[in-house]
């Protein structure tokens, strides 16, 4: 054996990985500081973690055991915050549930899942009990009253309230690390647009780099104050719940956007810090000019998605919000790419620095590598800006897997690297930039046409606020690009001085043959649901849309 490998691991230079561990970093140093404020509501980080303990003590009471699913039903209140620390702590792992969804699909994920436990929000209760009549095995729920929602707990559907729940539970419970950072931390289902939702399961490991690498990538200062704008089911909040306890920051709740509230809460709480998808900004950007409050602080906002209009970019510039783009996916606990702000760029006039800002960029700090490559060869593609690869992931932030989905795992690992499906090119300076999904490619007589290269000119027009296009079928060309467009408030344009625009900008073919003015379906978290807009597309290609 060589030397160097006659030094094994000990329980001194090995600990597994986990965030956890921040939780009670927090606590233990800045025990008095405020950990979660909601609305008039504030707690500690002691008493946060003692919560945390007293959670995770009454899960084990209720015979919760490692791997079990413990699965939450709420939105962004305080609750939501300490399942993120107290299900793990009890060797669980945490499903949290779209919001938004019907109970049909919610009752599937609670089967598939296995779920024990269900805490549910007031606000749910009804979709809830729907899903849980659906479901064979029995599931011990706990209601989860807030003071903030309008209608109070009047109508429980489960065994016990979960403030009076908690407080049965030992504040001096001992949980413990898990044995392996490997080991399930939590389970989030995709959107599930082309069949069953999957399950997509986290490892302690990549939780605990992946919170780290928020701090990172954006630069967080210490004890920084965050704005829960992005729902906290999707990607776990992206991570940020362990970051920012990793921060010793401050947890500001919301439960659902509002721009003038959001405005409000910045400014009052000097909030440093929000995530969300393009259409978040975009509310706050067409937000009344009188609700749009200016701020005396650093104000920073990481915008997720397949490419943010530069548009969009530019005006948070305008209202003083510092945009930085990150890209991920489910299965990469949500940012594992972020466009890294280079020196020199602030030299140039805004229009150009949102044409940088909008690519996806090059690999999160602590995520291995991302490539595009040609799925074909596993080749990487020229860094010539026209070539079109895939992205692919490898590294410490990908998924452990889909649950109790072997072939669809390995197929996402194919080669190595997980497959994100999303199409793109690589710059001479080595920085990604998606031109769409595989899926949304538009193949018009021969011709490939980026969807996101028609609804950037789209949103070029001042009277528009979500564009999206898809393909339409065509009996000449096969397909031909079909826009679906939202106006701003008070804005009005015909769908004809529209196509004027785009042809001022776009090659003939890539065009929109169809503009349609309506309101388009969007998911919880905000992005556009194109597979319904597909389907109207096609409607209205055999008239029967209207």
């Amino acid at each position: 054996m060589n030397a160097y490998d006659e030094l094994p691991k000990t329980a001194a230079n090995f600990v597994a990985l986990s965030p956890l561990r921040y939780l009670e970093r927090a606590a233990y140093i800045y025990p008095d500081q405020s950990a979660i404020i909601h609305g008039t509501r504030q707690l500690s980080w002691k008493q946060t973690y003692q919560r945390c303990c007293q959670f995770a003590h009454q899960l084990q009471q209720l015979g919760i055991q490692k791997n079990d699913t413990v699965s939450v039903l709420l939105p962004n209140i305080p609750a939501m915050i300490e399942a993120h620390f107290a299900v793990p702590m009890a060797g669980a792992v945490l499903n949290t549930l779209n919001t938004r969804l019907d109970a049909k699909t919610i009752a599937f994920m609670l089967e598939h899942a296995e779920t024990k436990v269900l805490l549910v929000d007031p606000e749910f209760a009804q979709v809830a009990q729907e899903a849980l009549s659906l479901v064979s095995q029995q599931i011990y729920v706990i209601d989860v009253a807030d003071a903030e929602y309008e209608s109070e707990l009047s109508n429980p559907i489960g065994q016990i309230e979960y403030e009076t729940w908690l407080s049965q539970g030992d504040t001096h419970f001992e949980w413990s690390l898990p044995n392996d950072e490997w080991d399930a931390i939590s389970l989030n289902y995709t959107s599930g647009t082309t069949g069953n939702p999957k399950g997509v399961v986290y490892h302690h490991r990549g939780a605990y780099l992946n919170a780290a690498s928020n701090i990172i990538a954006c630069g967080m200062t210490p004890r920084a104050r965050y704005l829960w704008t992005l729902p906290l089911f999707h990607c776990n909040g992206w991570c940020f719940a362990w970051t920012i306890a990793a921060n010793g920051g401050t947890n500001v709740c919301l439960r659902k956007v509002d721009p003038e509230l959001v405005f409000r809460l910045i400014a009052e709480h000097k909030v440093d810090y929000f995530c969300g998808a393009p259409i978040v900004l975009s509310m706050l950007i067409n937000a009344p000019k009188d609700k749009q409050l200016k701020f005396d602080h650093r104000v920073e906002v990481m915008v997720a998605g397949a490419a943010p209009p530069a548009a969009i970019i530019e005006g948070m510039r305008h209202i003083g919000i510092i945009v930085t783009h990150v890209y991920g996916l489910t299965e990469t606990y949500g940012p594992s790419a972020l466009c890294a702000s280079q020196a020199g760029w602030n030299d140039l006039s805004i229009q150009e620095q949102a044409q940088l800002h909008s690519r996806q960029g090059v690999p999160y700090p602590l995520q291995d590598s991302m490539r595009v490559l040609d799925p074909e060869t596993m080749q990487p593609v020229p860094a010539d800006g026209k070539t079109l690869g895939e992205i692919m992931f490898r590294g410490n932030i990908v998924m452990k897997g889909y649950l109790k989905n072997p072939k669809a795992t390995e197929e996402a690992f194919a080669g190595g690297w997980f497959h994100s499906g999303d199409l793109a090119v690589c710059h001479a300076d080595g920085y990604a930039k998606i031109t769409d999904r595989a899926k949304d490619v538009i193949i018009s007589g021969g011709e490939n046409i980026s969807s996101l290269e028609v609804e950037e000119v789209l949103y070029q027009h001042p009277a528009v606020m979500t564009a999206a296009v898809v393909a339409q079928p065509d009996p000449r060309w096969q397909e031909v690009p079909c826009a679906f467009i939202e106006l701003k408030q008070g804005a009005s344009v015909t769908t004809d001085e529209l196509i004027a625009h785009c042809q001022q900008k776009l090659a003939r073919f890539k065009v929109p043959k169809d503009i349609v003015i309506t309101e388009i379906p969007k998911t919880s978290t905000g992005k556009l649901q194109k597979f319904i807009l597909r389907e109207w597309a096609k409607e209205r290609a055999t008239g029967e849309f209207s």
